[in-house]
């Protein structure tokens, strides 16, 4: 096992213009833009230890622990976490979401299986919704009002990548997000995630969870229009827009075999349509039209 000292050693090169969806694209406003990739660049450190090949579950720990201490102030400085504390610090916000990720990379570190439907949504509470928590607190949103809806649509992003890349999960890492009740109950085996295709009792198991995804993001549909700030309202109805046309293409694709991600035009064009069925319901300027065309663009 490698003892690599930092989690800076540990990244994988992979930035937020790698991801399956939106990350602070030019839609947000640049007020805001500074302070999401922080983040984004804390998280995926974070994301990197804990996915990292050649370290042991306690080298990731450790390594996850110095970060959270970073962030905190409890602990030396590091490079990953320095900007994100700046960021914190400028605008009063507190680290809790932050640390909630380094929770699931924790959990990432000591658990590769997953038993119920249930057991992995209490995963995604602390690997994907404090991301969009994120996002509206530092756009001074209600969390009172935007909360619950944003945790459903994280939920479903997140289930939408693990079936995006369960091969890969399994093949590299020996990690399983697809639940074994689930699996059971389609009479599915977890060794079927290493074959070249998925056979039919795993493509009705991945059926039944991107419709589970699909039902996640129906109700958090809604919350574009609870939005005060126009731009990250457009910013959420791509992203919802994007994750309606992945899960129901996994509802017809096999991702062992098949591509399930978007191409470029393919999103672009997805996004500007959630962009322009949300103008459509809220009052908008000219100059609003052009930033989403060229947010969605960037």
């Amino acid at each position: 096992m490698s003892t690599l000292e930092s989690a800076t050693a540990t990244r994988s090169g992979k930035g937020h213009r790698d991801e399956n969806f939106p990350v602070a694209s030019h839609l947000i406003h640049p007020r805001h833009r500074g302070a999401i990739l922080a983040f984004y660049n804390f998280v995926r450190a974070g994301d990197d230890v804990a996915d990292h090949a050649e370290l042991s579950p306690e080298r990731k720990i450790a390594l996850l622990d110095s970060l959270a201490d970073s962030l905190t102030g409890a602990g030396p400085s590091d490079p990953e976490a320095e900007p994100l504390k700046r960021e914190l610090a400028a605008r009063g916000l507190p680290p809790r979401h932050a640390l909630e990720l380094l929770d699931a990379f924790r959990m990432d570190a000591r658990k590769s299986r997953y038993a119920d439907w249930d057991e992995l949504i209490h995963y995604c509470r602390y690997s994907a919704m404090p991301v969009g928590r994120f996002v509206l607190d530092v756009h001074s949103e209600d969390p009172a009002r935007v909360y619950g809806a944003s945790d459903a649509i994280c939920a479903a992003l997140q289930v939408i990548n693990h079936l995006q890349d369960c091969g890969k999960d399994y093949a590299a890492l020996d990690r399983v997000y697809l639940p074994q009740d689930c699996l059971d109950r389609h009479g599915a085996t977890v060794a079927m995630l290493g074959e070249a295709k998925a056979p039919p009792q795993l493509r009705a198991v991945i059926r039944d969870l991107a419709q589970r995804c699909l039902d996640l993001l129906d109700e958090g549909a809604v919350l574009p229009d609870l939005i005060d700030d126009l731009r990250l309202s457009l910013e959420i109805a791509a992203i919802h827009r994007l994750a309606v046309v992945l899960s129901r293409g996994l509802l017809e694709r096999d991702p062992l075999s098949e591509k399930v991600h978007h191409g470029k035009a393919a999103f672009a064009l997805t996004a500007l349509g959630g962009v322009a069925a949300t103008l459509a319901r809220r009052p908008f300027r000219g100059r609003t039209i052009r930033a989403a065309a060229q947010g969605i663009r960037s």
